[in-house]
């Protein structure tokens, strides 16, 4: 299967410049501590407070008063340095995903309880055996003016399902027949799929399926009809947007948003704690600990809404061997890891995804460490004294430390795991295709979404290349599937023929956290990474 790594196509030494914008005037954030400041940095300090904004996104106000509108936000987020990208179609990251959200809409998003809601389609509607549906679109325009019309949503999946492109969503889109699909009005989609699909709604809300304006190819310069507009960009540094006041949601309470790259945690909160950043993504929980009752800073917890796994690959040696993987997963002590590794910011996992999700296999038994059948069923399949490389990085909270207990739980197995520490700025694509075993993690989505976009011959971040044609059709089964309880129970058979040979050891689900300044106001609370709710800058403000 080809797979193609994201490319921006934008030079750092040559970032565009919006309209009348300039790029931020300081590289990303280094490990000790600030942004490497140079001319006019100072001016990014001047919060402009001014006039009165709508209502917030909910709970999570902190100290931050009632809504009001202007000032600067500068957000700090792990990036891929020069790989970094502004086309929503090739988002993976976190830093790329709340960009995407800031500058563009998706027919439909999950709630924070992986539900999908109306957001550019204002209503949908199926035919009776699921293999039609009609979607109406709401009164949206792009910040150029334009409106968002039936053609660009067709243009939009019809370039995300290009088999020639690696885009993220490929996968979830594959059902839809986009040949047959038509608009039926300016604002009206008819979307034929090649059989039933009672999950469409997940589709239309999938990871990286953004609307982009019928024709746009180059995103150096993006045009898009989320809440802010573009102004400059300068890859693996910063990125600057503009609140738009046509957004049909309603104009954001912030003047402007700028994304700050940091790939090191430290780095994240010194800024935050310099004054240099109002809002730090990811943060770990020693540090959450160290500064939640400091009053210098308020830490949001979002529970349990990331796993935590290592993805072993599947189609080589040693793991190509079932009788391995199923070892790998006996080694893990659970326990220890979460405490060690999340500093019990977190609960065990077993080797599943989407624990309490909708779908979530829970009557399978809980693993358990077992070193003396993890031992027996690696001398039976000839990997008695197995050296495998861990390939890890700091790119991610606990990522070094869960790799570093894992090794010594695997030594009381016989095997030798040595450490290898990845370039945090291209740790994720190397990750994809490269390597056997490697540190991994997720945030929230559908437990659908995650076997299409992750578990499918074809899926585009099939990181442990699980690839397997039975195992596709149970998937097209289960979407094709009206009767709640019968789909119910296909994706459990596919969850536990994950659970006995599947490739991700998924050792437990810590908590997102995120700090911000005590100036800010409604950074929800409740919303997993990867929701609706999560990173809605357009519904923060600066008191």
């Amino acid at each position: 299967m080809m797979r193609q790594r994201p490319s921006s196509g934008q030079s750092a030494e040559n970032p565009g410049t919006g309209d009348g914008g300039t790029p931020a005037p300081y590289p990303g954030l280094r490990r000790r501590g600030f942004l490497a400041a140079t001319g006019g940095a100072a001016a990014l300090g001047a919060l402009a407070l001014s006039g009165c904004g709508g209502g917030g996104a909910g709970g999570g106000a902190g100290g931050a008063g009632e809504p009001r509108r202007g000032g600067r936000l500068r957000a700090s987020f792990a990036g891929d340095g020069a790989n970094e990208t502004l086309d929503p179609h090739l988002a993976n990251l976190f830093g790329d995903a709340a960009r995407s959200k800031a500058l563009f809409d998706k027919l439909a998003d999950y709630d924070a309880d992986l539900v999908a809601r109306p957001r550019l389609a204002a209503r949908w509607e199926p035919n009776k055996a699921l293999d039609r549906w009609t979607v109406t679109l709401r009164d949206a325009t792009f910040h150029n003016g334009d409106p968002v019309t039936a053609q660009d949503v067709l243009y939009s999946y019809r370039r995300i399902s290009d088999p020639e492109k690696a885009f993220r969503s490929k996968a979830d889109l594959e059902p839809v027949d986009l040949d047959a699909s038509r608009a039926v009005g300016r604002r009206t989609v008819e979307f034929r799929l090649k059989r039933p699909t009672a999950g469409f709604p997940n589709v239309m809300a999938a990871f990286g399926a953004y609307i982009v304006p019928e024709d746009a190819d180059s995103f150096e310069k993006p045009v898009g009809s989320g809440p802010f507009r573009f102004v400059s960009t300068s890859p693996g540094r910063s990125t600057l947007l503009r609140r738009f006041d046509d957004y049909w949601d309603g104009a954001p309470h912030l003047d402007e948003l700028e994304f700050v790259t940091a790939n090191e945690e430290s780095a994240r909160i010194n800024a935050l704690l310099g004054g240099q950043v109002e809002y730090a993504h990811e943060l770990t929980p020693t540090t959450a600990r160290a500064h939640e009752n400091s009053g210098q800073v308020r830490i949001v917890r979002l529970k349990n809404s990331d796993m935590q796994a290592f993805a072993m690959k599947t189609d080589r040696p040693p793991f190509d061997d079932k009788r391995v993987r199923e070892a790998f997963f006996l080694i893990a002590d659970r326990e220890e890891l979460v405490k060690g590794a999340l500093s019990g910011a977190g609960e065990a996992g077993n080797d599943l995804f989407g624990k309490g999700y909708q779908y979530y296999a829970s009557g399978i038994p809980q693993r358990e460490q077992d070193l003396e059948r993890a031992r027996a069923l690696l001398k039976e399949a000839g990997a008695g004294n197995l050296k495998v490389t861990l390939d890890t990085s700091d790119v991610a909270a606990g990522f070094t430390e869960a790799a570093g207990i894992f090794r010594d739980q695997a030594k009381k197995a016989g095997v030798t795991v040595e450490l290898r520490t990845r370039n945090p700025d291209s740790y994720w694509s190397d990750i994809l295709d490269s390597g056997t075993l490697c540190s991994y993690r997720s945030g929230a989505m559908p437990i659908d979404v995650h076997l299409s976009q992750r578990l499918l011959t074809g899926s585009t971040t099939n990181a442990t290349h699980w690839e397997h044609k039975d195992f596709d059709e149970l998937y097209r089964r289960a979407q094709s599937t009206a009767d709640e309880d019968e789909r119910t129970a296909l994706y459990e058979r596919m969850q536990r023929r994950l659970h006995a040979e599947g490739g991700f050891l998924v050792w437990g689900f810590a908590d997102w956290i995120v700090g911000t300044a005590g100036n800010v106001g409604g950074v929800e609370n409740e919303a997993p990474a990867n929701t609706l709710d999560w990173a809605r800058f357009d519904k923060v403000w600066l008191a």
